[in-house]
Parts: structure tokens; sequence; C-alpha cells
């Protein structure tokens, strides 16, 4: 019974406390309203909302939320109606509600009064922690023009800037003033581009600024900041915002805006609303919000116009985009890159010319066979006495001319030359081949390294903005007294040591590009970049690597699998090719030196000769049927019998080679068995670590969020936070290297199998997968 009773109780005591929960109207003035704006202020309600709970029952309708399209009558004018209506909070944002909100002397109604109020507009002393004024607040970030273009000038050396501001504020707000003193404190000069809408910007940007500022266009649309930065992009300007950071994701350059700030804004926002609703005057909530300077740069657009980070500043950067090369001249994927070295690479080219220098040694060797003809002339001057006393027969001046003809009829040593010479050329073409394969395999493990680079670089980028953060997390707990200051300087270490981390990642990812273009006989400063590689998508939809994995993920076809891959390897590999080849020539040569030693050389030679003149003393002398022209022809034969030994010593010579061959061909059909079941079992470490890395990484994201909320409670320590971010680094980078691994070690399979599957056509590698099940039946 008495358990009814309490809890009759408890239901009277929630009805009576729900029946007696305040409701508060707040009313809402706005500069102006689009898309953006509306999501936004939805994020504020709800925040709001949030932050008081059950305190109060708070109320939003369309009828208190006023816009004043940046007029200054219609925002005093608004401001009287919500006055004079149920609102009983008044929340006030923009530049122009800011103009005619701060010079109100009193306040009839809660006022809160947000947005565009910084540092540069001495409109409230930034010296007060407190507005001192009853039912009125403000908030002040610390953001300022000046630190805006100071961090622009500080990145790129502008010499004039073209500054946006919506037309509507220009009249309002002291902006010429401003920034003639920031212009001159900068030794720069500027311009102002008055906007109404984003094409009003893009048909101002020219040739005549070397830098732009958007000082003002938080109620730019996604699609508007997306032109204004395609436009700046095509002109190599390089550009800053003093809007979100949602604008620098889009395309513009840098930001001193983080991705907490406005979560920050918005909760101080909810708390001034929470103090007044919980009694407190907001005359006494403090105004000034505390945003570290974060400069936020869009690595992609820094790219595109040509502007480099300087290592100084990546301390206190944060990254946004993809860190694709957008300079790149040229993107390759894996087949590219494998077909480009066939045709390109530098190495290969020189391997080709071995080629071609076997193909002149076989020509070299055939020559012997062909006929030598030599033509020859002389000239002779005899002593005169005894020309005298020659009769003629050797006169004091004659000439003289004779052509010679020998031709090869047969010689076993030509023969076996021109068999030898052959056998090398096709051994030579094998090494050829074995260099391709090598370099196809080379250029691949290049490629994925590239993407496991590039793929890391984004990882460490992530990881400093994460430990950025941790670091806020920690000055905040050091601050409300929950940790001591040796955690914020702790992350403050890890931040130093992650930002080392990127900049080596980064170095390391232009090295790999340098080897790349290197590889494909680009210069070596040519712009590249690498496409992604995915199982089942793009260039590898088409060759089933699905199939090899389930193969191989079988352990019942696993066995055989490997057998049939291991004698598809023996019968491919160009290395025993050469070797076989260069055996064959070794047997020639054996026989050459064994009984093709006894084969006689048959030789033809003529010759025929012609005296052309002769004069002086010894001429006078009757030559009649003396023939001034001659010829003749012979045949020769002839038979080593004994050559020093030297015959004897080649065969043995060429015996020992032809075993040391035959070895190394055990080496080589060993080694390649060794290869291929060494492959299989990285390509299954590579199948269980594509699963288990994506398990791994869901759970240490997991962790470290939760880590992270334990942490900013004060129940757990520091150490348990870098534990769970650094297992959570090393999770991401399994899992994105994961399918990269997979796909390389099955490049690595392929080179031992000298069979690429990418090169070769769908119908071959099905033919190749058709020849395993005849393997597998006759096994069987």
């Amino acid at each position: 019974m008495k358990t009814y009773i309490i809890a009759f109780s408890l239901m009277v005591t929630t009805l009576v406390f729900s029946q007696t929960k305040k409701i508060y109207n707040i009313g809402i003035l706005l500069d102006n309203q689009t898309s953006e704006s509306k999501v936004l202020l939805s994020a504020l309600q709800n925040e709001i909302k949030a932050v008081v709970g059950e305190d109060a029952s708070i109320s939003f309708s369309e009828a208190n939320l006023l816009v004043n399209d940046f007029n200054l009558e219609k925002a005093a004018a608004n401001y009287n109606t919500l006055l004079s209506s149920n609102a009983d909070i008044i929340l006030a944002f923009g530049l122009i509600n800011n103009v005619v909100i701060s010079k109100l002397k009193t306040y009839q109604k809660p006022t809160i009064l947000f947005g565009s109020i910084n540092e540069d507009f001495n409109y409230f002393e930034v010296e007060k922690e407190t507005s001192g004024t009853p039912n009125f607040t403000y908030l002040i970030v610390p953001q300022s023009f000046k630190k805006d273009l100071s961090a622009l000038k500080e990145l790129t050396s502008f010499t004039k800037v073209g500054i946006a501001i919506e037309e509507g504020l220009i009249d309002v707000l002291p902006f010429k003033a401003i920034f003639d003193k920031e212009a001159e404190a900068l030794g720069v000069s500027y311009k102002i581009i008055p906007f109404t809408t984003s094409d009003d910007i893009t048909n101002a940007i020219s040739n005549d600024i070397d830098a732009f500022y958007l000082a003002s266009g938080f109620f730019l649309n996604e699609n508007d900041i997306a032109k204004i930065a395609a436009k700046l992009i095509e002109e190599k300007i390089p550009s800053f915002t003093n809007t979100t950071i949602d604008d620098v994701k889009n395309g513009l350059m840098a930001t001193n805006n983080s991705e907490d700030n406005l979560q920050q804004f918005f909760r101080r926002i909810a708390l001034n609303v929470e103090s007044y609703v919980n009694g407190e005057n907001l005359s006494n909530s403090p105004v000034f919000i505390q945003y570290d300077d974060k400069l936020t740069v869009n690595y992609n657009t820094a790219e595109s116009v040509g502007m480099s980070i300087k290592y100084s500043l990546i301390a206190n950067t944060n990254f946004v985009g993809d860190f694709v090369n957008v300079l790149s001249k040229k993107k390759y994927n894996l087949l590219d890159v494998m077909k480009t070295v066939v045709g390109e690479n530098l190495s290969l080219q020189s391997s080709k010319k071995d080629i071609a220098l076997s193909e002149q040694d076989v020509k070299t060797s055939k020559s012997n066979y062909y006929p030598s003809v030599t033509a020859s002339a002389s000239g002779t001057y005899v002593d005169p006495n005894l020309a005298e006393v020659s009769f003629g027969q050797a006169p004091e001046f004659s000439t003289s001319g004779a052509i010679t003809l020998e031709q090869t009829l047969f010689s076993e040593s030509a023969n076996a030359n021109i068999t030898i010479q052959k056998e090398l050329l096709k051994a030579q073409k094998e090494v050829y081949n074995t260099d391709e394969l090598d370099a196809i395999f080379d250029v691949s493990n290049v490629y994925f390294n590239a993407l496991i680079l590039k793929a890391n670089l984004q990882i460490q980028s992530q990881n400093l903005n994460l430990t950025k953060k941790n670091l806020q997390i920690a000055k905040q707990n050091f601050e409300a007294g929950q940790s001591g200051k040796s955690d914020v300087l702790r992350f403050t270490s890890e931040a130093a040591q992650n930002t080392q981390a990127l900049v080596e990642a980064a170095n390391q990812l232009g090295q790999t590009y340098f080897v790349l273009n290197q590889l494909l006989n680009n210069p070596i400063n040519y712009e590249i970049d690498v496409n992604e590689a995915e199982l089942g998508e793009g260039i590898l939809k088409k060759y089933n690597y699905q199939q090899l994995r389930d193969l191989i993920d079988d352990p019942k076809l696993r066995e055989p699998f490997v057998e049939y891959l291991v004698k598809v390897a023996k019968e491919n590999a160009p290395e025993i090719k050469s070797l076989d080849y260069n055996l064959k020539a070794t047997k020639r040569n054996i026989e050459l030196n064994g009984s093709g030693r006894f084969l006689p050389t048959v030789v033809l030679q003529a010759q025929y000769n012609n005296e052309f003149s002769r004069s002086g003393n010894g001429v006078d002398y009757s030559m009649a049927g003396y023939p001034t022209n001659d010829y003749y022809v012979g045949a020769s034969l002839s038979i080593p019998i004994f050559n020093r030994t030297q015959t004897n010593i080649n065969k043995q010579i060429a015996t020992i080679q032809q075993d040391q061959l035959n070895i190394n061909k055990d080496y080589v059909e060993l080694s390649i068995e060794a290869n291929v079941n060494t492959a299989i079992l990285d390509l299954i470490n590579q199948i269980a670590n594509i699963e288990i890395s994506k398990v791994s990484e869901a759970a240490a994201k997991e962790s470290l969020e939760l880590t992270q909320v334990s942490y900013s409670n004060g129940a757990v320590n520091i150490v348990q936070l870098l534990d769970a971010q650094n297992n959570y680094l090393s999770a991401q980078q399994a899992q994105i290297t994961a399918v990269y691994n997979y796909l390389l070690s099955s490049i690595q399979l392929e080179r031992y199998l000298s069979h690429y599957f990418l090169l070769h056509s769908p119908e071959e590698n099905l033919a190749f997968m058709q020849a395993f099940n005849a393997y597998l039946q006759n096994r069987n």
C-alpha cells in the first residue's frame, strides 16, 4: 500500500511541476536569411533547448523571427516590434542589428547581441568582462580583420587585396577607416568589392589584385562560395575568409576559424539563456569568448593557386581537403603505370638494346658463310740497272691489280657458332622478359607505396587535428581544475611530434613520386598523382581478383591450386627459359670441342691478277706470249690434329658451364616454388587483415570517442586518452593499407607466375582459370 502512495505522490509532483514550468518565447533578429542560415539557426535553437532542459519550456515562432535586410530603420523597427510582442528574450544577430541595439541605453526586455562583433569595431569596451547593463549582454569573439589580413600576408606576401563586403553594410559601418589603418600597417593596398550576390564578387575578381578576403559573407550559400572559390582558383588568387570553416571546405583557401568555434559560440548563447531562465541578470554574463587562433587551410586550394605552406605555420594549422595533387598533369592508375613502364622505362630500353646486340652477333656468325672478296692494286719501281738485265720480267715502272675471292664451304666451328648465337639471342630475349616483369612489379610496388603514403598523409593530418582537439580539452580541464598542467604540456609535445610526422609523411610521398617519375621516364619534378585502387572497382572490376581470393581462402582447393600455380610459374618463368637456351648453347659448344673437332674445314679460294702498265728500263725486251693477266682457283681442306690441348680444355670449360647452368636451373625452380608458397601465405594474411582491420578501426574509433568524453569529464587520465588516440591511428593505418597490401601481394604472386592479369585480356585470364579446373580434374 505504501508503494502505491509513493508512486501516486511522485505522479502528482511531476504533474504539478510540468504545469508550473514557465514558457519562454524567444524572438530573433537577423540582418538577412538564407537556406544556410536557416540550418545554423535550427542548430542554435536545438542547443538552447538542450541546455535549458527541464528548467523551462523554450518556444520559437515564425512571428518572432524578423529580418532587416541590411536596413538600419527596419532593424530599429524590428526591435521595437519584439518589445511589444510576447517575446520574453530577444536574440539579435548581425552587424546592422549591432549598430542599432548597441546604441541603446536601457533594455526593456532581456537582449543578447551576438555575431560579427569583433575587436575591430569599438562599440563595446573589450576590457569589460560583463556588460554591466541590466537586461543586456553581448558576445565578443577574438576575431579581427587585422588578424585575418596579417595571416593572409604571412601566407602569401600579397601587395593588393580585394575585400568583399555586403553592399548593405558598407555605408553603415566604418570599414574604410578600419582597412585604411590595417593596409598602412601591413604596407599593402586594397580595394573594396561590394556585393549583393556572388556574381558581383566573381565579376570583380581580376588580375589587379593578388589576394582576396571575404570580410563579410555569412549569408552566402554553399553554391555561392563554390562559385567564388572556382573563380579565384582559375585566376590563381589566394583567398581568406572571416566566415565558417565550411566555406574553406567548399574551396576558399584559409580562415582563422576552426570547427569548434561555432559550437562553442552556440553553447555560450544557450548558457546565457539558461542563466537568465534560472534567475540571473544578463548584466553579469561574461561577454568574451576565448577562441584559439587556428589557421585552417584547404590543402587542395593552396596547391591550385600555387601557394606553399610554410613549415613554421604547420604546428598551428588545420588542414582540410583530400591531399590530391590538383596540379598533376597526369593521374595514373595501376594499368597506366604498368603499360607506361614497358614502353618508356630507360632500363628496359637499355635491356632491349642487348637483344639488338645479340641479333648482330647472329648476323656475324652467319657472315662466316658469306664470300670474302678483296680487290688490291699496286705500283712498283725497280732499280733501273736491275730492270735493264731482267729481260722484261721486272720493268722499272709497273702497275698491277688483283681480285681475291674466299668462300667457306663447310666449317663446323662456324656452324656451331651460328647455333650458339641463335640460342644466346633467345636467352637474351628471355633476360629482357625477366627485366620487363621485374620493372612492372617495381613500378606497381612504387604505385601502391604512393597510395599508402598518400593515405598516411591524410591520416597524419587528421591525427594532428585530433591532438589539437585533445589539447583544447586538456586546457579546459586545467582551467576547470580537473587536471594538472602536465596534461597540457604532454599534448603540446604530442602536437609537435604529430606535426613532424605530418611533414615527414608529405616528404615521403613527394620522394615516392620522384621514384615513380624516374621509372616512367618523366621529368623528376613532373606533377603526377595516383588514382585509388579498390577491389571490384575501376580497372580492377573486370579482373576477378575476388575469384583468386576465394580459391586461396578455401582450405580444400588451396593445396591443388598452389600446385597448379607452381607448375604454371615454372612453365612461364623466363629465367628458366633463359637457362634452357644457355644450356643448348653450351651443349653445342661441347659437341664442337668433342667429335666435331675432327670435321674438316673446307674453303674455296680464287684470284685474278692483271698488269695495267709497264715503262722505263727493261720494257724493250719482247714479252710476246707472256700473259699480262692470269687467275687461279683452288680449295683447301684443314683438320685440327693437335691444338696444344686447347680443344680439350674448351670442352672441359663447357662441361663445367653446363653443370653450373643445371645447378642454377634447379635453384631457380626451387626458388619459384618457395616464392609461390610464400606469396600464397602472404595473401592469406592480407585477406584476414582486410576483415580484421575494419573491425579494429571501428572499435578503436568508438573507444577514442568514449575516452575523449570520459577525459573531458575527468573520469580517465591522459595516458588512457593517448593510448586510445594512438590505437586509433594504428587502426586507421592498418585499415587503409589492408587492401593495398593485398593487391600488392597479388601482384607479387603474378610476378612469380610471369602472368600479370591486368596486362592480359579477360579471355586469357578465363583460360588461365579453366586450365586450373582441368588440372584439378586430372589430379583427382
